[in-house]
């Protein structure tokens, strides 16, 4: 802990200045009137304030104040009274230290969240929050100690995310900052979730994302028309990627959620009885959903069975027990570069001008529909065709009824075609009264 001086002595900057710094390792120098208090001296010549104490349970420790000359030799004296009326109350500043210290940071945070929280999750939210937590959280927060991060600290990461998002690229373009509200609101109720589970852990009491402003949402309802559906059919015909084209078919043919075709199994399918049995593991409200396939689908998976057989009796491998293996092994996981493609081929795209690096207007092209899309229009095909909520509920898997109820709005046409008829058959053309009576109004 260093050599002590032979005899106290008075420090104040003066002398402190002229100490003399040891050969090797290091010497304090006590004062001569505030028990405890005293200068380090190192070898190099370096001189820092301490203070000597003993805690309640007579446990010796030796706090560092600060160095000399950042820290007056008046400075380092009120300090070490100041700390030696707070260890008199019972407080230990070393240990105190230490504790603050080994807290652990918002990264450890992450990982343990990483480790025990997400394989608890379905592959794809898993993967979606590990980007986000990569992307956003750990570089604004990840050295800060969990119990010190503040609700400015959230709100503030909440408006940068919302006002520049992440830079964005064409191709040959400058990298260019776009807002992204919505991507905003998604990191920071990740984030509430985060400081959640640390409340759970014992690593704070509060949560520091309770109350941050949320921005105002617009659901986003598209649906493919018609000529979309046809043009995306006449693209498929022609993808490169067959795989790919054919998870675009069966999405299309059942309205299933991207995450429930890449993950299906030969298994989950009843070829007997025509059924599709999702397990909960794969499905968004984690029960398991038995649905009835159409003759296409059936006629799909058949097609892809047989090429499967016929591959694996070429390669002599056994067949994969996923209808969409990966090269690597395990399931697909991904169609976003395939429905780029297949969105440009069929004209189903926004279309952007950028200017590059050299001043030059390019074309930015991006896809105006998202795969998720496909659930939609399949929903609404449903709904044109005259099926009620409750049907189309079923077929989608909504266990709440008033997650179908958005799709209400698409009974307009048939509820006005099916009106028109009743009124036709019941009053025919020609025969109507010229008689109009109020509601609420008898005739005399």
């Amino acid at each position: 802990m260093g050599a002590r001086s032979s005899q106290g002595v008075n420090l104040t900057n003066a002398v402190v200045g002229k100490l003399p710094a040891p050969e090797t390792g290091s010497r304090i120098f006590y004062d001569q009137k505030l028990i405890g208090f005293g200068c380090r001296v190192t070898a190099t010549g370096v001189r820092s304030f301490i203070l000597n104490y003993r805690t309640k349970t007579g446990r010796e420790r030796r706090a560092t104040i600060g160095r000399w000359p950042e820290w007056s030799a008046g400075e380092a004296r009120d300090e070490a009274e100041s700390l030696k009326g707070k260890i008199k109350d019972g407080m230990d500043p070393v240990g105190q230290r230490r504790a603050e210290q080994q807290q652990p940071t918002v990264s450890e945070l992450i990982e343990r969240f990483e480790k025990e929280y997400l394989p608890k999750q379905r592959p794809s939210t898993a993967k979606n929050y590990s980007l986000q937590l990569e992307r956003f959280v750990r570089p604004a927060l990840g050295k800060r100690k969990v119990v010190d991060v503040t609700f400015s600290d959230i709100d503030a990461l909440h408006r940068d995310i919302t006002h520049r998002g992440l830079p964005r690229q064409s191709r040959g373009g400058r990298k260019k900052p776009r807002p992204a509200p919505y991507q905003a609101n998604r990191v920071i109720a990740l984030v509430s979730r985060l400081f959640n589970l640390a409340i759970r852990w014992g690593w704070r009491t509060d949560n520091p994302a309770k109350g941050v402003e949320r921005n105002q949402e617009t659901k986003r309802r598209r649906y493919l028309s018609p000529k979309e559906q046809k043009a995306l059919i006449s693209a498929l015909a022609g993808a490169k990627d067959k795989q790919g084209a054919n998870i675009i078919r069966l999405l299309m043919l059942t309205g299933a959620r991207r995450g429930e075709v890449l993950a299906a199994k030969w298994t989950d399918f009843d070829f007997g009885t025509g059924y599709w049995i999702k397990p909960g593991a794969t499905t968004k409200q984690k029960t398991e959903h038995r649905v009835p396939l159409p003759a296409p689908a059936l006629q799909l998976l058949s097609d892809i069975r047989s090429e499967a057989e016929k591959a694996a009796r070429k390669s002599g491998r056994t067949v994969s027990e996923y209808v969409f293996p990966s090269r690597s092994g395990g399931h697909r996981q991904d169609i976003k570069k395939t429905w780029h493609e297949l969105c440009v081929a069929a004209d189903i795209v926004n279309v952007e001008t950028v200017i590059d690096d050299k001043g030059r207007e390019k074309l930015f092209v991006t896809p105006s529909a998202r795969v998720h899309d496909l659930r939609h229009t399949y929903a609404s095909v449903l709904a044109s065709a005259g099926q009620p909520l409750t049907v189309i509920g079923a077929l989608l898997g909504h266990t709440q009824p008033g997650t179908t109820h958005r799709y209400a709005h698409l009974f307009d046409d048939p509820l006005r075609a099916a009106t028109e008829r009743a009124a036709a058959s019941i009053m025919p053309s020609g025969e109507q009264s010229a008689e109009v009576v109020p509601f609420g109004k008898g005739r005399e």
